[in-house]
């Protein structure tokens, strides 16, 4: 599907199916999700250029992320989208700046570019400022990671706060219970570990972005530019705190599993030495020799039973002495 945004925000549909019409001059993004082979070639033939392809906004290597052609710039990031709905992933979006429009490309449906086009009507834009649609939209999405991590910190400190907080603090809790939150902290260590490669993504784009001449040339655009940049680079090292923060609730949480596995191993052991002795004296006993007076005598049975529990207390007394329970 091809959306056609105008400078005041007003929004259209381009059907593929008809004639190659001219645009509108103040048509200012093209915005194409999940094109069809269709809809890439009729876009080409408006515009007179090429599109990339779905696999060439996968390839990770940077000649073919960034690059121009003739007046035609390409560039390609990885936003991080699924947040609120499941397993977070990353998506790769193509922008292309050509003839003063912005055209992005992509095969998901991230959410800053709803809350851009939601948005695109207060904002100052005059036609033929596709570079500074750009750095409006590339300023959402930085706003989007921003909340994106605070919701992870927000979820991260619930957890710690489930695990070592008062309520917490001396109540025994089975291993099951830590390996559900294992998982919870896994997820959100998955999280911030992809939002960290989508700002990376999103560093390189902006720093290409700023090397253009018409960003140079356009004070407004470039000192956005500059502002998103700096966002950036505080997230990146935001991010670096908080991974740091989830790798030690991890390693905490896999103590604590492994103190309560430890602790039901010692509840094993100790059952094991106190009924020890009780269990020794009852197999000498059980041997059934001829030559045992104990066995002819009416108080052998009492003074067995006696003696095994008078040997499974004095277990438990030294082991109490040695302070396991």
């Amino acid at each position: 599907m091809i959306h056609l945004y105008k400078a005041g925000g007003e929004r259209s549909v381009l059907a593929s199916s008809g004639p190659a019409l001219p645009l509108d001059d103040d048509v200012v993004w093209i915005d194409m999700l999940d094109p069809s082979e269709a809809d890439i070639h009729h876009v080409e033939s408006l515009l007179g250029i090429l599109m990339p392809t779905r696999e060439s906004l996968k390839d990770i290597e940077p000649s073919s992320r960034f690059y121009t052609e003739g007046s035609t710039v390409y560039m390609t990031a990885s936003l991080v989208m699924n947040v609120d709905f499941g397993l977070a992933h990353l998506t790769d979006v193509g922008f292309i700046l050509t003839g003063g429009r912005l055209i992005t490309i992509r095969h998901a449906e991230p959410k800053p570019f709803f809350l851009f086009a939601a948005d695109m009507r207060r904002l100052d834009i005059a036609p033929g400022q596709g570079t500074k649609v750009l750095a409006c939209l590339l300023d959402t999405i930085v706003d989007r990671t921003a909340e994106i991590l605070e919701l992870a910190v927000a979820k991260i400190d619930n957890i710690s706060i489930a695990v070592f907080g008062e309520g917490a603090r001396g109540r025994r809790r089975p291993p099951a219970e830590l390996e559900e939150r294992l998982i919870e902290i896994s997820s959100y260590h998955r999280l911030v570990s992809k939002t960290r490669d989508s700002l990376t993504t999103l560093s390189r784009l902006s720093t290409y972005l700023q090397s253009l001449r018409r960003v140079k040339d356009d004070k407004d655009t470039k000192d956005l530019c500059r502002i998103v940049a700096r966002d950036i680079q505080s997230l990146t090292e935001h991010t670096g705190f908080v991974s740091s923060n989830i790798s030690f609730l991890l390693d905490s949480a896999l103590g604590l599993i492994n103190l309560e596995q430890n602790n039901i191993m010692k509840l094993f052991s100790v059952v094991s030495v106190i009924f020890a002795p009780p269990m020794l004296i009852a197999g000498i006993y059980g041997m059934n020799f001829d030559v045992m007076p104990e066995l002819h005598s009416s108080f052998g049975y009492p003074a067995a039973l006696g003696l095994m529990f008078l040997t499974g207390f004095f277990a438990i007394y030294w082991l109490r002495s040695r302070g396991w329970f």
